[in-house]
């Protein structure tokens, strides 16, 4: 029984991701280079033979902010349902390819920022300086104005729990069928997927995690042993190449009767 994962994908690229600036409510587009690279990584990745499979996708959630939004739409998953923040859907039922749900949710909303809005990381090293506040490390000191670890945390914490409980816990615990989809598809922004793969793991974010997600960047979570109670960063995922498999093996079938 394959154990289920959750595809952790970062929004791709904007102005402000190029030059550093620490980027949370702001609404920014992507950049022609970021809107083609990830049309890349959905051929790459998405599909019966790759990395992310539609069909076995149970859920998506994506963050409110636009660029997110924006990635999901690029990435090509097929959804049956339209898009949240669409009229109707943009492509054809030939097109559809899975039928996760996909909610927006602010519990993976990027890091509040608050009065480090805009700026960069030396920028606000500098200020700091400037004003006698010493030095800043986010994962310790949060955003004056913005959010702390303990906040961030607790949504995390509350996004990891409904993952397990709604789909996670019943695919490892043998009330669904093997072929019942599990996988989950996050779509979001940097500081938070990265603190959310080191609450995924159950560590605290004040121990810094050494994690670097890149613009458009693709990570997987799953768990050790098939068991629930042992989740882990997955380094290396392999490709799904069952489905493909089991389709190519109907077809011979089907030529041979």
């Amino acid at each position: 029984m394959t154990t289920p994962r959750v595809f952790i994908v970062r929004h791709g690229e904007t102005e402000w991701s190029l030059n550093g600036r620490h980027t949370g409510t702001t609404e920014l587009s992507l950049t022609p280079n970021g809107e083609r690279r990830i049309l890349a990584t959905g051929r790459a990745l998405v599909g019966d033979d790759r990395l992310i499979v539609p069909s076995k996708l149970a859920h998506i959630y994506v963050s409110p902010r636009r660029r997110a939004q924006r990635t999901l739409e690029l990435l090509r998953i097929g959804c049956r349902e339209k898009l949240p923040w669409q009229e109707k859907r943009t492509y054809t039922e030939s097109d559809i390819r899975t039928q996760a749900d996909v909610q927006i949710t602010e519990d993976i909303r990027e890091w509040d920022y608050g009065d480090y809005e805009g700026m960069t990381s030396a920028q606000i090293r500098a200020q700091r300086k400037e004003r006698g506040q010493g030095s800043w490390d986010i994962w310790k000191d949060g955003c004056p104005g913005g959010e702390s670890p303990a906040d961030v945390t607790e949504r995390l914490d509350r996004l990891i729990e409904d993952i397990k409980s709604r789909f996670h816990s019943k695919a490892m615990g043998g009330s669904q069928e093997e072929s019942c989809p599990a996988d989950v598809l996050l779509v979001a922004h940097g500081h938070i997927l990265r603190a959310f793969a080191m609450r995924w793991v159950r560590k605290e974010l004040p121990d810094n995690p050494s994690f670097l997600l890149e613009a458009g960047g693709v990570g997987t979570l799953s768990y050790e042993h098939h068991n629930i109670e042992e989740p882990a960063i997955l380094l290396g995922g392999s490709f799904m190449v069952d489905i493909v498999e089991n389709a190519a093996d109907a077809q011979l079938s089907q030529g041979t009767r």
